[in-house]
């Protein structure tokens, strides 16, 4: 069974800094690109950063180069993205997903076939 559990969301202001954490079962991680979307109130959910299976080809949305960093280790069958000069926004519940379906576009939703249930990031000004 597919297990994708996210953790580090919660309230920060901007300029801030936070870490987000997905811990995978094993052999969902050591198989598959995994990413991170992000879905803010009334808006559909989209590719912030995603990592191949080896953890050394990495893609971004423009909205987060230079300020968020997604990297997985391996010992720990975990993904994160280290995120800072957070802003409003940011503001968004944010998905671990794994497995590629297609490896055609990995920021659309439907490329992928695993989702955690998200964790929410919330950044005031």
């Amino acid at each position: 069974q597919v297990k994708l559990l996210e953790s580090g969301g919660g309230p920060v202001q901007a300029g801030g800094s936070l870490q987000l954490a997905c811990v995978a079962s094993t052999d969902t991680y050591t198989r598959n690109s995994m990413a991170w979307f992000r879905q803010a109130p009334g808006k559909g959910r989209e590719g912030v950063a995603d990592i191949d299976s080896l953890g050394t080809i990495k893609n971004y949305a423009d909205s987060v180069k230079g300020r968020f960093t997604i990297s997985r280790d391996h010992s720990k069958s975990t993904l994160y993205l280290q995120m800072k000069s957070l802003n409003p926004d940011d503001t968004a519940m944010y998905y671990c997903a794994a497995q590629r379906k297609y490896a055609q576009n990995w920021y659309e939703e439907a490329d992928w076939n695993y989702w955690g249930q998200g964790t929410q990031v919330t950044v005031s000004s």
